[in-house]
Formats: structure tokens, sequence, C-alpha cells
């Protein structure tokens, strides 16, 4: 929403300046007077000011808002639509108070279609929102529960975003251990190993051959690390570009399925997101075939994705859900029969809703293991590599003194 600067007087004669969000300099000229304001002077935003925001957005440097923004606008549309406000003040109320600018717009956009004669679901839809949320809105609006449906949807983005923190926890603090324990070693390398060089060389006595394979490391990171770190940018620009493809996705995928400690964490998230995201749609009254194409969209992993693709595929020839998850060699067998059970009793819903519970608790388990494991591994393996390069360096000494003392 574009900012103007204004200048003007209050009531009591007292003069302000400050800024308003307008869309236009009529509306904010409007607004003023709404505030008991008579402006006296009202500069529109520079172009620059007006297009930067949208710039960054279109330029993937910034985002239009965030899945809290969503998720706090998602919880508060329902408290109001229960307590009887017609959706046009809804949107009015939350557009009034939104701070995030671009979120701010959004509603404004979904206001004006909603007012225009549209449905809610249709305007989202115009607003680009997700198929998993327009499709939920327009099986509450067809149902009369729109109110209930918003806080399951709410519910249902506050446990996919606790579950992205915790999976994203897990990994941040290795990462910086591990970066700041390689930094740790080049410098080691790069700067104290030359001078203990220099004082071997000096003695003239015999370099044992530990010693000897650490300066040959230290002579390589001090003479090719300039042409190194291209090296090593250029081939993360080709990774990254690689696992942008289809096949280069789907095959790093794969992998990470099958990678030692995190392929676990990573399965199970995507199960739970699954069957969450089932639950969400198949309470909210759509169809079993509608809700599998979507929540396969939902899933990060392309093999699982593609895994579940052949499910529906299935249930849309007229088979059960459990038959083709059976194939599934990493769906567990337990939760299998879960949903066996919630399918032959009409109560699906609610047993998906007891797997996915199932699952966050296992993904709970496996970053809380794998936070016990991997800490004191990646400390032993970084704290190794330096005790091996002080071993090497003081190792001739140690050596020296002994044959001085014979």
């Amino acid at each position: 929403m574009p900012k103007f600067k204004y200048a003007g007087l209050r009531e009591d004669g007292k003069k302000v300046e400050s800024e308003i969000d307008a869309e236009s300099m009529k509306e904010a000229k409007k607004l003023l007077r709404r505030q008991g304001i008579r402006p006296t002077r009202v500069t529109p935003p520079s172009a620059l000011e007006l297009d930067l925001g949208q710039w960054l957005v279109d330029k993937g440097l910034a985002t239009p808002f965030t899945a809290q923004d969503l998720t706090r606008f998602t919880r508060q549309l329902s408290i109001l639509i229960n307590a009887g406000v017609p959706i046009m003040e809804c949107l009015e109320i939350l557009y009034k108070q939104e701070k995030n600018l671009f979120f701010k717009k959004t509603i404004k956009g979904i206001a004006t279609q909603v007012e225009s004669g549209k449905s809610l679901y249709d305007a989202l839809v115009a607003a680009k929102f997700t198929r998993l949320y327009c499709n939920l809105v327009r099986a509450g609006e067809a149902a009369g529960i729109l109110d209930t449906i918003l806080v399951k949807l709410a519910e249902f983005m506050e446990k996919q975003e606790k579950l992205r923190k915790q999976v994203k926890g897990a990994l941040t603090y290795p990462t910086i251990v591990v970066v700041i324990g390689l930094l740790v070693i080049w410098g080691l390398m790069t700067f104290v190993v030359p001078q203990f060089v220099g004082i071997l060389l000096e003695t003239g006595q015999e370099i044992p051959a530990i010693t000897q394979f650490v300066i040959n490391v230290s002579n390589f990171f001090r003479d090719y690390t300039l042409l190194l770190l291209p090296v090593i940018a250029a081939g993360l620009m080709v990774f990254v570009n690689f696992i942008r493809t289809r096949e280069g996705k789907l095959a790093w995928d794969r992998f990470l399925m099958k990678a030692p400690l995190f392929g676990d964490l990573i399965i199970k998230a995507n199960l739970g997101s699954f069957s969450r995201t089932l639950a969400t749609m198949l309470t909210a009254g759509v169809p079993i075939i509608d809700a599998l194409e979507i929540c396969v969209e939902t899933l990060d992993n392309q093999q699982i994705a593609r895994d579940f693709l052949a499910v529906r595929k299935a249930v849309t020839e007229g088979k059960s859900i459990t038959e083709p998850l059976q194939r599934i060699k990493y769906f567990p067998e337990l939760v299998t029969q879960m949903i066996k059970v919630g399918e032959s009793t009409g109560n699906l819903d609610n047993m998906l809703e007891k797997v996915s519970a199932v699952f966050d608790e296992e993904v709970e388990n496996v970053v809380a293991n794998l936070t016990k494991l991997i800490e004191p591994l990646i400390l032993v393996v970084l704290g190794g590599m330096i005790a091996v390069v002080l071993v090497a360096m003081y190792l001739p000494i140690f050596l020296s003194a002994g044959g001085n003392t014979d």
C-alpha cells in the first residue's frame, strides 16, 4: 500500500504532519477527513518508493506475506464470521489492522472482488492463494460452516509451521558447528601450520609421514584457496540449477530418503504432512479424489509425491485407499491398518488426524535423537581433525627432544 505524506490541521487547530496508507490521492484525503484532519498538503510517494516493494517480490528477494501473516488472518477471519460480522466488514476490519503492506494490499484486493459480487473462494483464487486454502474455503462456503473450516485451516497451518521449525531447528545447530569447525581448520592450515614448517626447516630434523601429510594439505590450501572459492561457487550453482529440474529434484529427493540419519526424518515429515492435509480436506467435505490431488501438491519430496499419485490413480479406479498404500515400502504397516479401520467404519478423516499425530510424535522423537547423536558426532570428527593437525605439528618436536635425551 503506498504511503502518502501529509500536513494538516486537526479540529482543535493544531498542526499535524505524518504519513497515511492509501490507494490514491483522493482516498488519502478522504481518510484524513474521516480522522478529523483538514489536509493542507498531501504528497504522493515517488515512483521508486511505489515500485520497489513489488520489484523485490517479483525478483524473489522478498515475500508478499509470511505463513504467520496468513495464519493470523485466517484465525481472525474465522472469529469475526463466527461472531456474525458480514464478510465485507470482516475484510475491512482486517485490512485496517494489517501491518504488512503487501498483505494489506492483498486483503484490499479480496475485499474488492467480494464487493463486486464474487464469492470469497473466487476472490482467493484471484489473489493466487494455494489450491488447498481455496478448496477448503469453497467447501466451507457451500456447507455454511466457513468459520469452522477457517479454524481448522488455521490449526493446520500452525501445525505445518511447527513441524517445519522442528526440522529446521534440528539442522541449524549442526550446520553452524560444521561451518565454524571448517573455518577453524582452514585457519590452522593457512596461517598456523606454515609457522611450524618454518621452524622445522630451520632445525633440519626429519619430518614424520603424518606431519608431511598435514604440510602438503596446508600448502594446497595456501596455494589454491582463491581458486577453490570460485570453483565451489560454480559447483553450487550447477547443483542448485540441477535440482530445480524435474529429473534433478527427483534424484535429489530419492537420495535424501536414503540418507543416513536424515532419511527417516524426511519420510515421516512428508507422511505427516500428507495425512494432516488429507484429514483436513475430508473433514471439510472435499471429495477424496480432489483431496488426494491437492495433498500431493503440498508434498516437498517428489518421490513421495509420485507414490501418492499412484494411490490417487488406484482410488480413481475404484480401489480402497489402503490397497495402494500397502505397496509403498516406507509407509508403516500399523498406520496402513489404522487407515483401513477408518475407511471401513466411515471415519477416515478422524483416523487420519490420529495418523498425523502419530507421525508428528515420531518426527519429534527423530529430531530429538538426531540432536543427541549428531552434535557429539560432529564435535568428535572436527575435534579429531584439529587434534591430528596439532599432533602432526608437535610430533617432530617431541621426537627431537627424545633423541637429544638419548
